[in-house]
């Protein structure tokens, strides 16, 4: 059976970010024809997926050690997926010269260079400049590999449009979900059985620390005086005392901590609040919410690639005024209510129940391996950065390596 290497930056948390179900996700769709093996030089948390026991074979790895060469020589595996561009900046030298043969594989997770200059666009009030080093940096790691994974519509356009990156570098694949069938729909608690408003993120994640600001500062003050019944509870993984300092239970603000499952939790929740202020790719939570069938109000950032033909399940709105009155109206009219929950099933039976997208990707590997050198020829661009890459970090990781030795009693 043909064999891939997953280099991850971490080891995959599913239960604590997007990032960590779309790592098991793809690790799930490779085992139909892979033998997975998984590595990082990360540590293990307690929330660390048991990879073994969907039968993947797991490797600690060191970096800027030669061990690693030794370990990829033996292995010898068909493809190569290096979990975000740093980890391809940090291995894939280290691939292309003992492992030449093996398909390379990006899987971006989102736009990085996007994502921090919309950050830094929104700290400064300031025009949105994509032209950073980390776009050149991210975008080199995309002309190096073989095939990069773009999990939205709007980063596929973003990179050949802004970018001109050719589009057989690129595949889109979005979160890979279950259809919701009707059986499920009836078992989901009804309107009447939910209560309060939730909002959920991973608190490493910049973009949910400021949403809960947003929300603590901006939002609910307003909103409770529109629903006094009703409290606000968020939830999120790695939440700092920072976080927990927003704890306000007389003003009905909880802090909840870690969701274990969260589908589970947001099944109890009536509506869902996500004013996004910024980010990229697609919002894990919102799916999350969709498969809770728990409709919600976002910001268009929230909901960017996901909504069809502008529906939504709930409502997309950036003005702050707006976004209240609609959150007290998904809470309180039921008809709407029950029409948006409906409209989120559509989407996501639509656009992320689609099996084929696997599939083809797996067909897609397939093809590219039996044509490897053809394609890499045709890429000039890539073949420069790969040589240029290739010296520059190859002597830097010799010499870390060379000094760590020295630094050893």
């Amino acid at each position: 059976m043909k064999k891939i290497l997953i280099i991850g930056l971490v080891w995959p948390e599913p239960t604590s970010s997007a990032a960590g179900w779309r790592m098991l996700q793809l690790i799930k769709l490779f085992s139909y024809s892979y033998e997975v093996h998984f590595a990082s030089s990360a540590g293990k948390s307690d929330y660390s997926h048991d990879l073994v026991a969907l039968g993947v074979h797991e490797h600690s790895i060191l970096l800027n050690h030669s061990s690693f060469d030794k370990f990829i020589s033996q292995l010898q595996p068909d493809a190569v997926l290096f979990d975000r561009f740093m980890i391809e900046e940090q291995y894939g030298w280290r691939v292309a010269e003992y492992c030449p043969n093996a398909l390379r594989i990006l899987d971006t997770e989102d736009l990085h260079f996007l994502r921090l200059a919309r950050q830094e666009a929104y700290k400064k009030n300031q025009p949105l400049n994509i032209n950073s080093d980390t776009a050149k940096r991210e975008i080199a790691s995309i002309l190096r590999s073989d095939i990069s994974l773009i999990i939205s519509e709007n980063e596929m356009e973003v990179l050949q449009n802004e970018f001109n990156i050719p589009p057989n570098l690129l595949y889109y694949l979005p979160f890979q979900e279950d259809e919701i069938a009707a059986d499920r729909i009836d078992r989901w608690l009804n309107f009447e059985e939910r209560k309060h408003f939730v909002f959920i993120g991973n608190f490493i994640h910049e973009p949910n620390w400021r949403t809960v600001e947003i929300l603590k500062n901006i939002i609910w003050p307003v909103l409770r005086k529109k629903v006094p019944s009703a409290e606000l509870h968020v939830y999120g993984s790695y939440a700092s005392e920072k976080v927990f300092q927003l704890h306000k239970p007389q003003e009905g603000f909880y802090i909840k901590g870690r969701a274990g499952n969260a589908r589970q939790v947001l099944e109890r929740y009536r509506v869902l609040l996500a004013p996004i202020p910024f980010g990229a790719g697609v919002k894990g939570k919102l799916i999350d919410s969709i498969q809770a069938g728990t409709p919600s109000v976002s910001s268009s950032i929230g909901a960017e690639s996901m909504s069809t033909n502008g529906k939504w399940n709930g409502f997309i709105c950036d003005e702050y005024p707006e976004f209240v009155e609609m959150g007290v109206a998904l809470y309180n009219h039921r008809e709407l209510w029950y029409t948006s929950q409906r409209t989120g099933v559509q989407i996501l039976n639509e656009r992320y129940a689609n099996t084929t997208y696997g599939t083809v990707l797996l067909s897609l590997c397939t093809d590219k391996c039996s044509r490897l050198i053809e394609d890499r020829n045709t890429n000039f661009m890539g073949q420069i950065l790969r040589q240029q890459h290739h010296q520059a970090t190859k002597y830097m990781a010799l010499w870390i390596a060379e000094k760590n030795k020295k630094a050893q009693p």
